[in-house]
């Protein structure tokens, strides 16, 4: 990538600084209704949903217990996503018998991801299992995800920030942006989707 400064690389900005913690802010007052009294795990699958994970866990007043996944989902050769690819590189610290998880995400593409991990948990034994995520690409489900906690609905394209990387880079953005298609797209190839959900 070409070292220069990170806005000349951004085509435009889809979600500000200021609606994101406003939906950041909405959700935890959320949150800390539903979950008052029952110790809930936060959960992130490392490493888009981190910001996100953070941010909300900052803003609740409640109690919470925060927990990481790594969730491998590209195996060699393969720009998409499909449930039986999935495998856990790194797990959980605890035991989730009995308990109550929120995963928090970053991103919904194909839904792949999340579907396994949701029903992942249940077999372990949760007591139950809800979803956050900041930003969801409706147009690319693939499976049916129950989303207790929406955020944005955004088009196909491909944004970075917030955590939302492309080769590690942007997710130091505080806002959610458009990359200018020239920053990861061979001007002599298809673009081919970005599935971002599926990275973290």
């Amino acid at each position: 990538m070409r070292i220069a400064d990170i806005q000349s690389h951004i085509d435009h900005e889809l979600v500000s600084k200021e609606r994101i913690e406003e939906l950041i802010n909405r959700t935890a007052e959320q949150v800390s209704r539903d979950y008052r009294g029952k110790n809930p795990i936060m959960l992130a699958v490392l490493k888009g949903a981190f910001n996100t994970l953070a941010a909300l866990s900052q803003a609740v007043t409640i109690p919470v217990q925060i927990e990481f996944m790594s969730i491998s989902s590209y195996p060699a050769g393969k720009t998409s996503v499909s449930e039986g690819d999935l495998d856990i590189r790194m797990d959980l610290d605890c035991d989730v018998r009995g308990r109550h998880i929120l995963i928090v995400e970053d991103i919904i593409d194909s839904g792949y991801t999340l579907h396994w991990l949701v029903e992942h948990l249940k077999e372990r034994g949760a007591a139950s299992v809800e979803i956050f995520t900041l930003l969801d690409k409706t147009s690319r489900h693939e499976v049916e995800v129950d989303v207790k906690y929406p955020g944005f609905a955004i088009p196909d394209e491909f944004v970075v920030g917030f955590g939302l990387d492309y080769d590690e880079q942007y997710r130091n953005l505080d806002s959610i942006a458009v990359l200018r298609s020239e920053e990861y797209m061979d001007p002599t190839q298809e673009q081919d989707h970005q599935d971002q959900g599926e990275q973290s």
